[in-house]
């Protein structure tokens, strides 16, 4: 009489876990490739939310809607006030309800430091500032990613 044994070689093991091994290893770039992308649609989305908020607000100020101050541009004094909203001008009769412009502030997805609050997370550009000059200033006319990573389509983050 044969017996008959049922179960894997030793063979069979090792190649099925060469071929699981092989299959991992080719996987993990494209893991890293689809995150990166996560991000760089995150932080145009940010900067599209951030950059819209600020002009609903220098429009708001302009038309008389909020109070500007004169000699001022007409943009927020920093990113939390388009959270914390501004009293509506009683001028023009309206409700001294604050006015804001963002639920809160988006941070950037390619900031490393998340104990960091959103807001301090981006360079911010004054309104007078030369185009590319972040640092600080009486107001926040334009932000960026403070991120000197390169994007995926050979742009710097900072650019955008």
């Amino acid at each position: 009489m044969k017996s008959q044994t049922r179960g894997f070689t030793l063979i069979e093991l090792l190649v099925t876990l060469a071929l699981v091994g092989l299959a991992a290893v080719v996987a993990l770039p494209f893991g890293a490739l689809i995150e990166t992308r996560a991000k760089e649609a995150e932080l145009r989305t940010s900067l599209r939310t951030v950059r819209q908020a600020l002009d609903n607000y220098k429009a708001a100020a302009d038309s008389g809607v909020i109070d500007k101050a004169t000699g001022s541009s007409g943009y927020p004094s920093n990113l939390d006030v388009l959270v914390t909203g501004v009293p509506r001008s009683a001028a023009l009769g309206f409700s001294s309800s604050p006015m804001a412009f963002l639920r809160k502030v988006p941070g950037d997805p390619f900031f490393e430091d998340r104990t960091t609050p959103a807001s301090q997370t981006w360079d911010i550009r004054s309104y007078g500032a030369q185009p590319g000059e972040f640092g600080s200033g009486a107001d926040v006319f334009d932000i960026s990613s403070k991120s000197n990573r390169t994007a995926l389509d050979g742009t710097r983050l900072s650019d955008w």
